[in-house]
């Protein structure tokens, strides 16, 4: 099996491996170490960085907050991984050579225009949409498509095919092309 593609890229079967492997390690890991299992996701750490951040402005209202008194808010693994899931994609970026500093993507930029504004705009609103639907589905599609596949959940498969639904709607009412 080849590690890159033809364009310079990771193979993405070689790269899926990786994350199979990860999956299975943080679960036997977190077994071992903290002796209770925990499978890998990311919108749990997204809601204890909003609560670090609160915590500045209104520590009071945190510490009564039931949420985050339950979850507690802290620097743990997960918080780790998602760090690591930055400076990893940079890396793999630099490796790779594809790693460049773009203000607008192309593919927005010919749809929307140039327009830094309304791509933050629509950036930020879109994460927020994202966010929601993590919290209501009880997990993020990593954490539902590796974590609860690998458990074989029922949940998790009906979740993640809602996922994909949802984003090839989006994509497609996003980025039709227009009639000419």
């Amino acid at each position: 099996m080849k590690l890159k593609t033809k364009d310079g890229g990771w193979n993405p079967y070689f790269a899926g491996a990786l994350v199979g492997i990860l999956a299975i390690a943080s679960v036997c890991a977190t077994t071992e170490l903290m002796g209770k299992t925990n499978y890998l996701g990311a919108s749990t750490t997204f809601v204890r960085v909003a609560g670090f951040v609160e915590k500045v402005f209104a520590s009071e209202h945190v510490a009564q907050n039931a949420y985050f008194a339950a979850t507690k808010i802290k620097v743990d693994w997960q918080f780790m991984l998602i760090i690591g899931i930055f400076l990893g994609s940079l890396i793999s970026s630099l490796t790779d050579k594809s790693f460049q500093v773009e203000k607008v993507p192309p593919i927005w930029r010919e749809r929307f225009g140039s327009s830094m504004t309304k791509r933050g705009a629509g950036a930020f609103l879109g994460g927020i949409v994202a966010m929601i639907g993590a919290r209501l589905a009880d997990g993020c599609p990593s954490g539902h498509g590796l974590s609860g596949m690998m458990q074989l959940s029922a949940s998790s498969f009906v979740a993640l095919a809602l996922f994909f639904a949802a984003g090839a709607l989006t994509a497609a009412l996003v980025y039709r092309r227009r009639a000419s």
